[in-house]
Protein backbone atom coordinates (compact mmCIF):
# COMPACT_ATOMS: atom_id res chain seq x y z
CA UNK A 1 0.00 0.00 0.00
CA UNK A 2 2.76 2.39 0.72
CA UNK A 3 4.66 1.87 -2.41
CA UNK A 4 1.27 2.22 -4.50
CA UNK A 5 0.49 6.04 -2.90
CA UNK A 6 3.25 7.86 -4.48
CA UNK A 7 2.41 6.11 -8.12
CA UNK A 8 -0.95 7.21 -8.18
CA UNK A 9 0.15 10.93 -6.65
CA UNK A 10 2.45 11.05 -9.82
CA UNK A 11 -0.31 9.57 -11.72
CA UNK A 12 -2.23 12.69 -10.67
CA UNK A 13 0.25 14.81 -11.57
CA UNK A 14 0.18 13.79 -15.00
CA UNK A 15 -3.23 13.60 -15.89
CA UNK A 16 -3.88 17.07 -14.88
CA UNK A 17 -2.33 18.52 -18.29
CA UNK A 18 -5.74 17.16 -20.32
CA UNK A 19 -6.54 17.43 -23.73
CA UNK A 20 -8.47 20.24 -23.22
CA UNK A 21 -5.47 22.35 -21.48
CA UNK A 22 -3.55 21.10 -24.14
CA UNK A 23 -6.02 22.40 -26.74
CA UNK A 24 -6.48 25.67 -24.24
CA UNK A 25 -2.60 26.15 -24.43
CA UNK A 26 -2.33 25.79 -28.54
CA UNK A 27 -5.37 28.63 -28.62
CA UNK A 28 -3.75 31.32 -26.43
CA UNK A 29 -0.15 30.49 -28.05
CA UNK A 30 -1.16 30.35 -31.48
CA UNK A 31 -3.27 32.70 -31.87
CA UNK A 32 -1.03 35.69 -31.01
CA UNK A 33 1.78 33.93 -33.04
CA UNK A 34 -0.45 34.17 -36.29
CA UNK A 35 -1.65 36.98 -36.10
CA UNK A 36 2.20 38.50 -35.71
CA UNK A 37 2.80 36.47 -38.78
CA UNK A 38 -0.48 37.46 -40.83
CA UNK A 39 -0.22 41.16 -39.96
CA UNK A 40 3.33 41.82 -39.15
CA UNK A 41 5.88 39.31 -41.22
CA UNK A 42 3.93 38.89 -44.20
CA UNK A 43 3.49 42.01 -44.97
CA UNK A 44 6.87 42.82 -44.44
CA UNK A 45 8.18 39.55 -46.27
CA UNK A 46 6.11 40.78 -49.20
CA UNK A 47 7.47 44.14 -49.20
CA UNK A 48 10.47 42.82 -49.75
CA UNK A 49 9.95 40.91 -52.21
CA UNK A 50 7.81 43.08 -54.67
CA UNK A 51 10.66 46.23 -54.20
CA UNK A 52 12.46 43.48 -56.76
CA UNK A 53 9.21 43.77 -58.77
CA UNK A 54 6.96 46.54 -61.59
CA UNK A 55 3.76 46.23 -59.97
CA UNK A 56 0.55 48.76 -60.63
CA UNK A 57 -1.57 46.77 -58.17
CA UNK A 58 -3.82 45.46 -61.18
CA UNK A 59 -1.83 43.81 -63.87
CA UNK A 60 1.01 41.33 -64.05
CA UNK A 61 3.99 41.48 -61.92
CA UNK A 62 7.34 42.02 -63.88
CA UNK A 63 11.27 41.13 -62.05
CA UNK A 64 13.02 43.88 -62.37
CA UNK A 65 15.95 43.53 -59.62
CA UNK A 66 17.44 46.36 -58.02
CA UNK A 67 15.70 48.61 -60.58
CA UNK A 68 13.65 50.23 -57.94
CA UNK A 69 16.49 50.76 -55.50
CA UNK A 70 18.41 52.35 -58.70
CA UNK A 71 16.08 54.66 -59.44
CA UNK A 72 15.40 55.72 -55.86
CA UNK A 73 18.83 56.50 -55.55
CA UNK A 74 19.82 57.81 -58.91
CA UNK A 75 16.32 59.79 -60.39
CA UNK A 76 13.88 60.38 -57.23
CA UNK A 77 14.56 63.73 -56.36
CA UNK A 78 12.54 63.67 -53.01
CA UNK A 79 14.17 60.73 -51.67
CA UNK A 80 17.79 62.40 -50.53
CA UNK A 81 15.57 64.95 -48.77
CA UNK A 82 13.54 62.70 -47.21
CA UNK A 83 15.99 60.76 -45.34
CA UNK A 84 17.76 63.87 -44.30
CA UNK A 85 14.42 65.42 -42.83
CA UNK A 86 14.18 62.10 -41.36
CA UNK A 87 17.07 61.98 -39.62
CA UNK A 88 17.40 65.46 -38.56
CA UNK A 89 13.24 64.39 -36.87
CA UNK A 90 15.12 61.26 -35.06
CA UNK A 91 18.30 63.74 -34.03
CA UNK A 92 15.42 66.28 -32.67
CA UNK A 93 13.50 64.30 -30.53
CA UNK A 94 16.29 62.38 -29.04
CA UNK A 95 18.36 64.96 -28.28
CA UNK A 96 16.26 67.99 -27.42
CA UNK A 97 12.76 66.67 -26.38
CA UNK A 98 13.64 63.28 -24.42
CA UNK A 99 16.42 65.06 -22.24
CA UNK A 100 14.05 67.58 -21.77
CA UNK A 101 11.06 65.21 -20.80
CA UNK A 102 13.32 63.28 -18.48
CA UNK A 103 14.39 66.72 -17.12
CA UNK A 104 10.49 67.56 -16.55
CA UNK A 105 10.39 63.79 -14.91
CA UNK A 106 13.17 64.61 -12.40
CA UNK A 107 11.26 68.15 -11.35
CA UNK A 108 7.91 66.25 -11.01
CA UNK A 109 10.12 63.03 -8.93
CA UNK A 110 11.35 65.62 -6.60
CA UNK A 111 7.94 67.10 -5.19
CA UNK A 112 7.65 70.49 -6.72
CA UNK A 113 4.38 72.39 -5.92
CA UNK A 114 1.59 71.71 -8.04
CA UNK A 115 3.63 68.62 -9.72
CA UNK A 116 -0.05 66.32 -10.03
CA UNK A 117 -1.03 69.46 -12.15
CA UNK A 118 2.14 69.80 -14.17
CA UNK A 119 2.20 66.46 -14.72
CA UNK A 120 -1.17 66.20 -16.06
CA UNK A 121 -0.87 69.16 -18.28
CA UNK A 122 2.45 67.73 -19.80
CA UNK A 123 1.17 64.28 -20.07
CA UNK A 124 -2.51 65.46 -21.69
CA UNK A 125 -0.85 65.65 -25.70
CA UNK A 126 0.08 62.28 -25.56
CA UNK A 127 -3.99 61.21 -25.36
CA UNK A 128 -4.08 63.22 -28.83
CA UNK A 129 -2.88 61.32 -32.54
CA UNK A 130 -0.43 63.09 -34.39
CA UNK A 131 -2.97 64.12 -36.75
CA UNK A 132 -4.74 66.09 -33.85
CA UNK A 133 -1.55 67.59 -33.33
CA UNK A 134 -0.93 68.62 -36.63
CA UNK A 135 -5.06 70.23 -37.22
CA UNK A 136 -3.92 72.37 -33.70
CA UNK A 137 -0.32 73.15 -34.90
CA UNK A 138 -2.50 74.89 -37.82
CA UNK A 139 -4.57 76.66 -35.93
CA UNK A 140 -1.97 77.72 -33.89
CA UNK A 141 0.67 78.70 -36.51
CA UNK A 142 -1.62 79.35 -39.56
CA UNK A 143 -1.42 82.42 -41.92
CA UNK A 144 -4.64 83.48 -41.51
CA UNK A 145 -6.11 84.33 -37.85
CA UNK A 146 -3.10 82.18 -36.52
CA UNK A 147 -2.74 82.71 -33.04
CA UNK A 148 1.67 83.15 -33.14
CA UNK A 149 1.07 85.88 -36.08
CA UNK A 150 -2.01 87.25 -34.52
CA UNK A 151 0.43 87.83 -30.88
CA UNK A 152 2.59 89.40 -33.34
CA UNK A 153 0.08 91.34 -35.11
CA UNK A 154 2.02 90.25 -38.21
CA UNK A 155 -1.69 91.53 -39.89
CA UNK A 156 -0.29 92.69 -42.93
CA UNK A 157 2.71 90.41 -43.63
CA UNK A 158 2.61 86.75 -41.75
CA UNK A 159 5.04 84.59 -41.57
CA UNK A 160 3.97 81.71 -43.55
CA UNK A 161 5.23 79.00 -40.63
CA UNK A 162 3.70 76.19 -42.19
CA UNK A 163 4.47 76.76 -45.67
CA UNK A 164 7.90 77.86 -45.61
CA UNK A 165 10.30 75.35 -46.82
CA UNK A 166 13.00 76.64 -44.27
CA UNK A 167 11.06 76.39 -41.41
CA UNK A 168 8.28 74.44 -41.73
CA UNK A 169 9.60 71.14 -41.02
CA UNK A 170 11.12 72.54 -37.48
CA UNK A 171 7.59 74.08 -36.23
CA UNK A 172 6.78 70.35 -36.72
CA UNK A 173 9.21 69.00 -34.72
CA UNK A 174 7.78 71.48 -32.32
CA UNK A 175 4.75 70.42 -32.57
CA UNK A 176 5.64 66.75 -32.49
CA UNK A 177 8.41 67.26 -29.29
CA UNK A 178 4.86 68.86 -27.35
CA UNK A 179 3.33 65.07 -27.65
CA UNK A 180 6.99 62.99 -27.63
CA UNK A 181 7.72 65.08 -23.91
CA UNK A 182 4.86 64.13 -22.29
CA UNK A 183 5.26 60.47 -23.40
CA UNK A 184 8.98 60.54 -22.24
CA UNK A 185 8.06 62.33 -18.69
CA UNK A 186 5.74 59.80 -17.92
CA UNK A 187 8.32 56.86 -18.37
CA UNK A 188 10.97 58.15 -16.87
CA UNK A 189 8.66 59.06 -14.04
CA UNK A 190 7.70 55.78 -13.34
CA UNK A 191 11.46 54.98 -13.63
CA UNK A 192 11.96 57.46 -10.77
CA UNK A 193 9.79 56.18 -8.57
CA UNK A 194 10.90 52.89 -8.50
CA UNK A 195 14.49 53.68 -7.37
CA UNK A 196 15.61 52.76 -3.63
CA UNK A 197 15.47 55.52 -1.61
CA UNK A 198 18.76 54.07 0.39
CA UNK A 199 20.73 54.49 -3.06
CA UNK A 200 19.86 58.09 -3.01
CA UNK A 201 21.08 58.25 1.24
CA UNK A 202 24.13 56.13 0.32
CA UNK A 203 24.92 58.76 -1.73
CA UNK A 204 24.51 61.32 0.03
CA UNK A 205 26.32 59.89 2.96
CA UNK A 206 29.29 59.65 1.19
CA UNK A 207 29.52 62.95 0.30
CA UNK A 208 27.67 63.31 -3.25
CA UNK A 209 26.10 66.23 -4.43
CA UNK A 210 22.18 65.99 -6.06
CA UNK A 211 24.14 66.15 -9.63
CA UNK A 212 26.25 63.29 -9.20
CA UNK A 213 23.68 61.62 -7.00
CA UNK A 214 21.71 61.61 -10.14
CA UNK A 215 24.35 60.54 -12.91
CA UNK A 216 26.26 58.09 -10.98
CA UNK A 217 23.38 56.40 -8.78
CA UNK A 218 20.01 56.97 -10.17
CA UNK A 219 20.47 57.36 -13.91
CA UNK A 220 22.35 54.07 -14.42
CA UNK A 221 19.70 52.26 -12.27
CA UNK A 222 16.63 53.40 -15.54
CA UNK A 223 18.80 51.11 -18.01
CA UNK A 224 15.83 49.41 -18.99
CA UNK A 225 13.32 52.69 -19.00
CA UNK A 226 16.36 54.20 -21.56
CA UNK A 227 16.05 50.95 -23.73
CA UNK A 228 12.30 51.40 -24.41
CA UNK A 229 12.46 55.35 -24.37
CA UNK A 230 15.51 55.06 -27.00
CA UNK A 231 13.21 52.52 -29.29
CA UNK A 232 10.02 54.39 -28.86
CA UNK A 233 11.93 57.93 -29.72
CA UNK A 234 12.70 55.91 -33.14
CA UNK A 235 9.66 54.89 -33.94
CA UNK A 236 8.38 57.98 -33.69
CA UNK A 237 10.50 59.59 -35.60
CA UNK A 238 10.00 57.46 -38.30
CA UNK A 239 6.92 57.24 -38.50
CA UNK A 240 5.79 61.06 -38.24
CA UNK A 241 3.57 60.55 -41.12
CA UNK A 242 0.08 61.67 -39.80
CA UNK A 243 1.19 65.11 -38.30
CA UNK A 244 2.79 66.31 -41.76
CA UNK A 245 0.19 64.33 -43.76
CA UNK A 246 -2.18 66.69 -42.04
CA UNK A 247 -0.94 69.83 -42.32
CA UNK A 248 0.22 69.66 -46.74
CA UNK A 249 0.43 66.06 -47.39
CA UNK A 250 4.17 66.34 -46.90
CA UNK A 251 5.12 68.37 -49.19
CA UNK A 252 7.19 71.57 -49.49
CA UNK A 253 9.65 71.17 -47.16
CA UNK A 254 8.24 68.68 -45.31
CA UNK A 255 8.92 65.03 -47.46
CA UNK A 256 9.57 61.87 -45.28
CA UNK A 257 10.09 58.36 -46.08
CA UNK A 258 6.75 57.33 -45.00
CA UNK A 259 5.15 59.82 -47.44
CA UNK A 260 6.33 58.79 -50.03
CA UNK A 261 5.68 55.65 -49.39
CA UNK A 262 2.47 56.35 -49.53
CA UNK A 263 2.16 58.14 -52.52
CA UNK A 264 3.96 55.18 -54.12
CA UNK A 265 1.57 52.74 -53.21
CA UNK A 266 -1.64 54.02 -53.05
CA UNK A 267 -0.86 57.59 -55.21
CA UNK A 268 -2.18 58.58 -58.40
CA UNK A 269 0.83 56.40 -60.06
CA UNK A 270 0.57 53.41 -58.06
CA UNK A 271 3.78 52.04 -58.24
CA UNK A 272 3.29 49.42 -55.80
CA UNK A 273 7.03 47.65 -56.04
CA UNK A 274 9.02 51.53 -55.88
CA UNK A 275 6.80 52.38 -52.85
CA UNK A 276 7.83 48.51 -51.40
CA UNK A 277 11.68 49.38 -51.72
CA UNK A 278 11.17 52.46 -49.97
CA UNK A 279 9.81 51.16 -47.46
CA UNK A 280 11.96 48.31 -46.94
CA UNK A 281 14.63 51.16 -46.79
CA UNK A 282 12.61 52.98 -44.19
CA UNK A 283 12.72 49.26 -42.43
CA UNK A 284 16.58 48.94 -42.51
CA UNK A 285 17.41 52.47 -41.13
CA UNK A 286 14.57 51.52 -38.15
CA UNK A 287 16.25 48.73 -37.60
CA UNK A 288 19.42 49.91 -37.64
CA UNK A 289 18.78 52.38 -35.20
CA UNK A 290 16.96 50.27 -32.96
CA UNK A 291 19.54 47.72 -32.88
CA UNK A 292 22.63 49.58 -32.56
CA UNK A 293 21.00 51.06 -29.31
CA UNK A 294 20.12 48.37 -27.65
CA UNK A 295 23.35 46.56 -28.38
CA UNK A 296 25.13 49.18 -27.20
CA UNK A 297 22.67 49.27 -24.16
CA UNK A 298 23.17 45.46 -23.36
CA UNK A 299 26.83 46.14 -23.56
CA UNK A 300 26.99 48.88 -21.27
CA UNK A 301 25.02 46.58 -19.01
CA UNK A 302 27.20 43.65 -19.16
CA UNK A 303 30.64 45.67 -18.28
CA UNK A 304 28.50 46.80 -14.93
Amino acid sequence: MALNIPRRAGRRRLRRFTRRDVVVLGVLLGVPILLDIVIIWGPTLASIGLSFTSWDGVGDIHWIGGDNYKNMVENYPVFWPAVRHNILWLLFLGLIATPFGLFLAVLIDRGVRFSRFYQSTIYLPVVLSLAIVGFIAQLILGTDQGVVNTILNNHDNPVDWLGDAHINLWMMMIAASWRHTGYVMILYLAGLKSVDPQLKEAAAIDGANERQTFFRVVFPTLRPVNVIVGVITVIEALRAFDIVYAVNKGRNGLELLSVLITDNIIGEASRIGFGSAIAVVLLTVSLGFIVTFLVQELRGARDR
